[in-house]
């Protein structure tokens, strides 16, 4: 186990998440008298309200996943630590982290815990592995692969005159923003974009189904939108199916149920889920240390200040709350951030509480396809193009980094106002890569060697050996060009 380097005669800050909470706590702590240490499982901050423009190829990982170091590179009160927290030492206050089997821990004067969430597939974890959920850059990725895998596969089994019908349908679990957002834009994709781009196979004939379970598309945005939101996918050719419960998912298709018991099976290779979330494991395990509620989703209670019962310099932020109903949005992670690292900041400085937290709702908006959105903000119900613009400039201004604004503004021209699309690399590995790993029992860290292993291993090779095979190698590819004898017959050598 290795040791952080610790500063001791400054306040200790340790944020643990890399998303918005994380991020934005980060940055609103660079003029405070702290040292900050951010610890998270990736190297990236995710824009995750723009994953599934990964997934349909509009956009690529890296406009929506800057590096985090890159974007606190300037902030030099602020470290940044790769590693997925294992335990918070609630008592010694440390939080211990892991990376491939090397464990760190780092001390801390305040924490802000800020590790988001993951999907939820209601207890039925086995359905992961055929329908991924949209929550990491990885599920993007392995769901752009599957997407147009499915197309690339349907046009070889065409051409062999087998059947496709399998192939070409797709289906989106949970009829939320992401749902919506997913299954306009493959719809888009099978009727615009690659219309053009096959020959066995008309790539317009492929369905697209929207499965939920609730009564209605979109229930935070209320009956009218979520009506009008219904509507819009059906004129794309989405066919949306309510009040159709997930009760079986494999390899080759899903069923659903109805409440009157009707049973009914889609053949579909193609599935992703964007059913529900729960609040990451680090919530439960804190609610067991300090007897703090947990609810339904792994969201932990927390006091009106956002700090856990009995710990007041612990911070609770976004998705892993369960306070006043608030919302799993990206705006109460950031304002709940700023709030926790105010209220640090003030301590220091002896000043007075900010009292309870109060979110600020900026309102939602969803896009279902090009030139037609939902936007809810305030009392204000928008639809169609202007509500369009609206999702546009608000997700712009909120994307990291100018040029990554730039490049996305070029990207969404291409696609909206054009048919193409940027990203559609896809390779076996994006495909297949995560349940191959998930079949190690150690995962990635059973590809990598302990240090003192490696060692042993490098010798019994014989290091010199190899050496010598090498200088041997170069010395003769050395002779060759200047005795000029590449390209020329051996027999004509001098």
């Amino acid at each position: 186990m290795s040791t952080a380097p610790e500063t001791p005669h400054r306040h200790q800050v340790v944020v643990i998440g890399s998303g918005f909470g994380g991020l934005f706590g980060t940055k609103a702590l660079r003029r405070s008298d702290v040292d900050v240490t951010m610890v998270a499982r990736t190297t990236h901050h995710l824009f995750q309200p723009l994953l599934y423009q990964v997934a349909t190829g509009i956009l690529s990982a890296g406009e929506i996943a800057p590096p985090t170091r890159e974007i606190l590179a300037k902030q030099d009160n602020a470290r940044v630590l790769l590693g997925e927290v294992t335990d918070i030492d609630l008592e010694r206050r440390v939080v211990t982290s892991q990376v491939l089997g090397r464990e760190t821990t780092v001390p801390y004067d305040s924490l802000i815990v800020a590790a988001g969430a993951s999907q939820s597939y209601f207890g039925n974890d086995q359905f992961a592995e055929f329908a991924p959920g949209m929550k990491s850059i990885d599920d993007a990725l392995e769901l752009r692969g599957r997407i147009f895998g499915a197309f690339e596969m349907a046009e070889l089994a065409a051409t062999r005159g087998d059947e496709v019908e399998h192939l070409l349908t797709f289906v989106v679990v949970g009829a939320g923003p992401t749902g919506v957002e997913m299954a306009g834009q493959i719809a888009e994709l099978a009727h615009r974009t690659l219309k053009r781009d096959f020959r066995a196979i008309s790539s317009t004939q492929a369905r697209v189904i929207l499965v939920d379970a609730a009564p209605q598309v979109l229930p935070p945005f209320g009956a009218k939108l979520g009506e009008k939101s219904k509507q819009e996918l059906e004129k794309l050719g989405v066919e949306v199916w309510l009040g159709a419960m997930v009760t079986d998912v494999d390899e080759r298709g899903l069923e659903v149920k109805y409440k009157d018991g009707k049973t009914v099976r889609i053949e579909a290779v193609t599935k992703m889920w964007a059913a529900g979330v729960q609040a990451n494991p680090l919530g439960a395990m804190l609610a067991e240390k300090t007897g703090a509620p947990l609810d339904r989703a792994g969201r932990i209670g927390v006091n009106p200040d956002l700090t856990l019962p009995g710990h007041p310099e612990v911070f609770v932020v976004g998705d892993m709350i369960s306070l006043d109903n608030l919302p799993g949005v990206a705006q109460v992670a950031i304002q709940g951030a700023k709030y926790a690292a105010k209220e640090i900041d003030g301590r220091l400085k002896g000043k007075p509480s900010q009292g309870p937290f109060k979110y600020f709702d900026k309102g939602s908006m969803a896009i279902i396809s090009r030139f037609r959105a939902v936007a809810m903000v305030g009392k204000l119900r928008l639809t169609g193009v202007i509500a369009w613009l609206m999702w546009l400039a608000v997700h712009l201004v909120y994307i990291t980094g100018f040029k990554n604004r730039v490049s996305a503004l070029m990207k969404w021209a291409i696609s909206f106002l054009g048919r193409g699309r940027a990203s559609r690399t896809m390779t076996e590995q994006q495909i297949f890569a995560r349940a191959a790993l998930s079949r190690l029992k150690g995962g990635a860290a059973d590809l990598v060697s302990e240090p003192g292993a490696f060692e042993a291993a490098r010798d019994l090779v014989g290091v010199t050996r190899r050496r010598e095979e090498l200088e041997a190698q170069a010395a003769e590819e050395v002779r060759l060009t200047d005795a000029g004898e590449r390209g020329v017959k051996v027999d004509q050598r001098a």
